[in-house]
């Protein structure tokens, strides 16, 4: 008896491990048209549309029945399933998932993840690596339900025009953001999406963001830390890591990276960097 990890579509992990899960995908809804969240519509393509929409994109959480065929499959091959999950203070997909899991106690178990995109990322890292110790999937959800505490998620967001247009700033501080060039600064803690604060053009931000770093703990290097970025351009998180390296260890190639998806992507806009990593 193995042990499968299945995630849904808002999990972003390391380049290394991406198709190596059961993924259960949301839908991106577009007006009218609809998507399978990096199924029916890539990340790349996802933000392509986003740039040239005149509305935000919705999301839909899957059905209890779309991780109902995931979980049989698995069980059906013998396997355990440990499913990790958006937080659920975003998104409903973990109680589909737990409604789910119901027809499969003892096989499956389900956990919030309390977090999104790279910190859900680097739980499943987690995960693997539990995985490959031999733990069971009890085992391993009770390590990441107790882990995931530990979790902390920053980001520098690249423009107000997206936060403009959820309705999370007005235009009037949208406007006045951009003529003064103010990236702000987010977390993700408690499970929603925070503004902590907002610099003046990236190097400052990313400075503020070092300082909440900084603030949060002492970083666990034996625990995986994940670097990330919304958009189809990698290159404002690849300056952030040339700039920076040295408090992630030190090493800019053996740092870890991913795209962000559509959840976070829809609000933060193309040209967010990110960090996710585990306090001690």
């Amino acid at each position: 008896m193995g042990v499968r990890i299945i995630i849904d579509s808002t999990v972003n992990v390391k380049k290394e491990l991406d198709g190596r899960f059961p993924v259960v995908p949301l839908t991106i809804n577009f007006g009218s048209e609809s998507y399978a969240d990096n199924v029916e519509m890539d990340h790349n393509t996802f933000y392509k549309k986003l740039v040239e929409s005149e509305v935000l994109p919705t999301t839909s959480q899957p059905t209890p029945d779309a991780f109902a065929k995931a979980f049989e499959e698995a069980v059906n091959a013998g396997d355990e399933v440990v499913v990790i999950t958006i937080s659920s203070r975003l998104s409903g997909t973990y109680q589909s998932a737990n409604i789910a899991a119901a027809d499969f106690e003892g096989k499956v178990f389900v956990v919030d993840s309390y977090t999104v995109t790279i910190g859900a990322g680097i739980l499943v890292e987690r995960a693997v690596k539990l995985a490959d110790e031999g733990k069971s999937a009890a085992e391993i959800a009770a390590v990441l339900e107790k882990e995931k505490e530990n979790i902390r998620v920053f980001a520098v967001v690249d423009t107000l025009e997206y936060l403009k247009k959820g309705g999370r700033v007005s235009a009037a501080v949208a406007f006045a953001g951009g003529l003064l060039n103010f990236k702000p600064v987010i977390a993700i803690a408690d499970g929603v999406v925070q503004s902590i604060t907002k610099g003046r053009g990236n190097k400052q931000a990313n400075q503020l963001m070092n300082t909440e770093v900084e603030k949060s703990g002492t970083v666990d290097f034996e625990k995986p830390i994940l670097i990330g970025y919304t958009g189809a351009d990698d290159s404002l998180m690849h300056t952030y890591i040339a700039d920076y390296a040295d408090i992630w260890g030190g090493d800019a190639a053996k740092i870890n990276t991913a795209q962000i998806g559509s959840v976070v992507g829809t609000h933060a806009g193309p040209g967010a960097v990110a960090v996710a990593y585990f306090v001690k």
